[in-house]
């Protein structure tokens, strides 16, 4: 079936296709996680199927803040105290886990982290709700970051109730979509290398959305063009193939670019937004099928942790950094939702003065049950804000409280487990467990319960529990909110896929999709095409060609249709061999076509050479890698020059990127490093080498695959001398990472420089 047609029966079936603000649109490489250029092939040939054995949508825990997204489960008939030495304790399973499960079908599924030493990865699972029996598990690999071994698995999973699919966001930028009946890998995104991802040491991740036919999930990044600059953006993928539809840029500036804000969604009136906390210390709404920013709410001079609770028009939310209009750290808000603009001195309902930076709150019947910092549990009166009642459950807050059968279930990070019974007048504690980690000190939870067929299931760092009676009862079935068919004439136009990364030879089938006013979908619409800033050719029906004779570029595809105007992003990148000496580059810029943490890189004339430099950073965050080639690259090998300098004592870091492997010089240690992992160090080695400042070294690195293993070497010498015959470094992987795009990596303390860039395949 050709892709237009298949497209079109999408779009008929409910599949709006969207997109984005400002016209950054959306993206291409939907490959499966295998190493294997042809099981990536396969897959992009293949359509995946929804599993046949789905139930309907009662009776599940799909979101980690529930079927509501408000904290809260309708089941009833719930244990009010259970015993780790058996009483209502179901069944345990082995498991390291830091987020919380969910459930969908007759299946309890968690991410964590498991192996170790060259073996550690990151892991997604399904268990059977009854028994506990694993019924699958996939690992995969965590490399591009700087988060630690204990950070991994930090984002909570996401489940869709209509296919049975798993959303799994890696520390790692690696974005899973997993049948949950097999572990089947639907499809995959690199987010690192194909949106400029940024992650950071702190490790906070954020969890993914599912709305309608679409998943959302929100990041800072660094890309190309509009979206060199780094901030905060959302973006929504189709929940199916992984296509991008749209993504929203709402603020100008971000504080953080580790938050874990979750969003989720409200009706205000026709419109359909989705509302959610940001790296520049905001809450801002979007249309839910367009991404065009709504309003927005200025909360903290940080970024946004927790995430919304929606009750009709009213969001409710918290932080526990500095506010923006007094010296005072945290509170917790109300905010009217049918605003538009900046509300954020109009819509302001009710303020309460508690620090609440990292948990969610609940909300039941007119109350907010909301867990500050240091674990205090309050009831709030949802209307005003006055503070009905408080109880200490613990020292320190991180998971958040779920309601159900007239209690509180709320876990604490020094391995305690407390139920609360949550009367009107206060608030009791009925029960208290305190997991311990075999050494005997307390198990880390950070995860949240999850309630669904009669059980409460939670992971931590020693273990994934089920408590609760053997024979539950019968749980509600959940109700959905539909996307709302559009009205009268196209008001918004988007194109889709918003992104796209092409080979040279490669074509694109795009197509205009036009909204109302509210934002609500009229379907696709035929527009006029054309091209701006990018080589090949458009036709009538949309149908993007690549020149193959052009070099790597960016530009766009444009749509209009009548005063409408959308355009869609591509960036068109050459087969191997790649070559790049900077001398066609102008000062002050680089080559078009490279992105992630742009701003840090940029062209300079250094002894009659035009050459790729990097200096200090102003806010001493001094480590940036950048990508110059497609991210399915594979068996390759990468050559540059390369040249550090020396300010007193100081010498940077600088190497090159070959699939997920980094080969670095290191300056102030003197040494030569290979590494997949920057903080977990998973596969590293390394030894002494005496390098100078101000001179040019050649650095050469190769990655292949072999025996199941990968084979990583790399060699470096000063330039103008014969290449040595050895390797400086040569290692195996046992878990070998052989897909991935070619790049540089800096920590520039002082300005270093590379020039001279060669890819090759191997042999």
């Amino acid at each position: 079936m050709p892709m237009k047609a298949a497209l079109n029966i999408c779009l008929q079936r409910g599949a709006w296709g969207l997109v984005m603000l400002f016209a950054t649109l959306g993206c291409a490489t939907t490959a499966p996680m295998s190493d294997s250029p042809d099981a990536t092939r396969a897959s992009a040939m293949a359509q995946p199927t929804p599993s046949d054995s789905m139930p309907a949508h009662g009776a599940e825990w799909t979101s980690w803040r529930g079927p509501f997204r408000t904290g809260v489960s309708h089941e009833t008939g719930l244990i009010s105290s259970w015993s780790q030495d058996g009483e209502d304790l179901l069944w345990r399973m082995p498991w390291v886990g830091r987020s919380t499960p969910v459930v969908v079908g007759d299946r309890v599924c968690a991410n964590g982290r498991i192996g170790e030493d060259k073996l550690r990865q990151e892991v997604v699972a399904c268990f059977d709700v009854a028994t506990g029996e694993q019924l699958w598990e996939h690992r995969f690999n965590v490399y591009h970051t700087s988060v630690p071994w204990t950070r991994v698995g930090w984002a909570h999973l996401e489940a869709d109730p209509e296919t049975g699919y798993l959303y799994v966001q890696g520390v790692g930028g690696i974005f899973l979509c997993v049948d949950s009946t097999d572990g089947r890998v639907i499809w995959s995104r690199r987010l690192i290398e194909e949106y400029g991802f940024m992650e950071g040491y702190g490790g906070r991740t954020q969890t993914p959305f599912v709305d309608g036919s679409k998943i959302i999930v929100t990041f800072s990044n660094t890309s190309w063009g509009p979206q060199g600059k780094p901030v905060h953006r959302f973006f929504a993928f189709d929940k199916l193939t992984g296509e991008q539809l749209w993504v929203s840029q709402p603020a100008e500036s971000q504080d953080d670019k580790n938050t874990q804000s979750t969003p989720s969604v409200m009706w205000v009136g026709d419109k359909r937004l989705i509302v959610a906390g940001n790296g520049g210390g905001g809450i801002y709404a979007v249309e839910a099928e367009t991404g065009e920013v709504v309003w927005g709410f200025e909360l903290s001079k940080r970024g946004i942790n927790s995430s919304v609770v929606v009750d009709g028009t009213r969001v409710f939310v918290s932080h526990s950094e500095e506010n923006i209009d007094e010296p005072t750290m945290g509170r917790v808000v109300a905010i009217d939702g049918t605003g538009t603009g900046d509300v954020t001195k109009t819509h302001e309902i009710w303020r309460s003065p508690i620090s609440a930076g990292f948990t969610t709150a609940a909300y039941r019947d007119g109350i907010l049950y909301v867990i500050d910092n240091s674990a205090n549990l309050y009831a709030l009166d949802a209307d005003t804000g006055e503070q009905l009642w408080e109880v200490n459950v613990g020292r320190v807050g991180k998971g958040s409280p779920v309601w159900a059968d007239g209690k509180l279930y709320v876990t604490e990070v020094n391995g305690r487990v407390v139920i609360v019974e949550a009367g009107p007048d206060g608030g009791e504690i009925l029960d208290e467990e305190e997991i311990t980690m075999p050494e005997g000190r307390a198990a880390e939870i950070y995860g949240s319960v999850a309630i669904a067929k009669g059980r409460i299931f939670f992971t931590t760092e020693e273990g994934l529990y089920a408590i609760g009676r053997p024979s539950p009862a019968p749980a509600a079935a959940v109700s959905s909110s539909p996307v709302q068919a559009g009205e009268g004439q196209p008001a918004r136009l988007r194109v889709v896929p918003a992104e796209v990364i092409l080979r040279s030879d490669d074509s694109a089938d795009f197509r205009a999709l036009a909204f109302d006013a509210n934002g609500n979908p009229l379907g696709e619409r035929e527009a006029t095409w054309s091209l701006a800033g990018l080589a090949g050719s458009v036709d009538a029906e949309g149908v993007y060609s690549a020149d193959p004779n052009a070099a790597s570029g960016i530009g766009m595809v444009v749509a209009r249709l009548g005063d409408l105007e959308a355009r869609g992003r591509v960036r068109v990148l050459r087969y191997l061999p790649l070559g790049e000496d900077f001398e066609s580059t102008e000062p002050g810029s680089r080559p078009p076509y490279m992105m992630a943490y742009l701003a840090r890189w940029a062209v300079e004339d250094l002894d009659g050479n035009r050459v790729l430099a990097k200096g200090p950073s102003p806010v001493q965050i001094h480590r940036h890698i950048t990508f110059l080639g497609h991210p399915d690259e594979t068996d390759y090998t990468i050559e540059s020059d390369l040249r550090g300098t020396k300010d007193r004592r100081r010498m940077p870091d600088l190497g090159l990127i070959n699939s997920g492997y980094t080969f670095e010089l290191l300056g102030d240690h003197q040494r030569i490093q290979i590494r997949s992992w920057q903080a977990g160090l998973r596969m590293m080695v390394q030894e002494s080498f005496a390098w100078d400042p101000d001179v040019w070294y050649r650095m050469k690195f190769e990655v292949r695959e072999q025996d199941g293993e990968a084979l990583v070497r790399g060699k470096v010498w000063p330039r103008g001398e014969a290449e040595p015959a050895e390797w400086s470094l040569s290692t195996t992987d046992p878990l070998p990472i052989s897909l991935g795009a070619p790049g540089l990596s800096a920590f520039s303390p002082t300005p270093l420089y590379f020039d001279n860039i060669r890819v090759m395949r191997n042999n």
